[in-house]
């Protein structure tokens, strides 16, 4: 079971050999077996990366995110085949129902307002109970838009009035990038399952490659709220960027056990996958976590 998270951050020169992702700077040569790796994030962009190394990194199911020349998440690499199965995989995904994704929906936008109202009492800010009460106003596919008033409020609580998401501030930078790294983490588990990440539960951007990642990954946006608001830092730099980093690694429970988050994500992915099928709320593994953070693996 892979659950190490490895971050290239300086010129280097990554290939395969022997079942290991090989990094070969000017001082030193380091080695990791490819089976113990969750995710590669290619923070420099002077590194550079052999074919074949991407190819067994593919075969192996590792993500691999490259960053820009700010050292923030870019794109990722995906697979076009995830599963044996894709192709029947994907014609179920078309086939998915307006109420199954609308009763899926709904329980996922329950949970990610629980989390939120969650997160203002671990920070012991006000208007918890307000959210909670959202939770009891919600509509099938959530058609009183209750996840839009509760984001409001959430975030004018968390990080001020002043607030926005539009801005272009240290706050943003760091929820951005916490996002895309939980985003990428489902991206790789929905290609997994074999279903395909453009077609989504509610999010229907005809420019978002990655709808479904986006659906799935509500109920876990407070927990990189919760770090970023944790920072309290008028800076978004290195030390940042690995404390966001070490979440993928930290302990969480899923189905009454412990795992990585990286682990929990690919449960509770497959059952919401299933719970649609089945049309089923019942069998979604929601994650649950304690907010606070973890240390993650290595940094190169």
């Amino acid at each position: 079971m892979s659950w190490r998270t490895v971050v290239v951050s300086k010129t280097a020169k990554l290939d395969y050999s022997l079942g290991c992702l090989v990094v070969r700077d000017v001082e030193s040569t380091t080695k990791v077996h490819i089976s113990e790796i969750s995710l590669l994030i290619i923070e420099s962009v002077s590194a550079s990366v052999t074919a074949y190394l991407l190819n067994e990194l593919i075969k192996n199911k590792v993500k691999v995110i490259f960053c820009d020349e700010k050292r923030n998440p870019s794109f990722e690499l995906t697979p076009y085949h995830g599963s044996h199965d894709c192709s029947l995989k994907l014609r179920r995904q078309i086939e998915w129902t307006d109420f199954a994704k609308k009763y899926i929906w709904t329980e996922i936008i329950a949970e990610k307002i629980r989390r939120q109202a969650l997160t203002l009492q671990s920070f012991r800010l006000s208007k918890a109970d307000m959210l909670l009460g959202y939770i009891e106003e919600l509509e099938l596919g959530d058609a009183s838009n209750r996840e839009g008033h509760a984001a409001k409020v959430y975030f004018n609580e968390l990080f001020g009035r002043q607030f926005s998401r539009s801005r272009d501030c240290p706050t943003n930078a760091a929820l951005n990038f916490g996002y895309s790294l939980i985003l990428s983490a489902f991206n790789r588990e929905v290609v997994s399952c074999g279903y395909v990440t453009q077609l989504g539960i509610f999010h229907d951007n005809m420019f978002n490659q990655y709808n479904l990642g986006c659906d799935l990954m509500e109920p876990l946006r407070p927990l990189i709220d919760a770090c970023v608001k944790s920072m309290d830092s008028d800076k978004f730099d290195k030390e940042e960027k690995t404390t966001l980093l070490h979440l993928l690694s930290r302990e969480v429970t899923v189905d009454g056990r412990k795992n990585t988050l990286l682990n929990a994500i690919k449960i509770y992915t497959k059952s919401v996958l299933d719970a649609i099928e089945a049309v089923d709320a019942s069998l979604i593994k929601f994650i649950e976590y304690e907010l606070s953070v973890y240390e993650s693996d290595r940094v190169l």
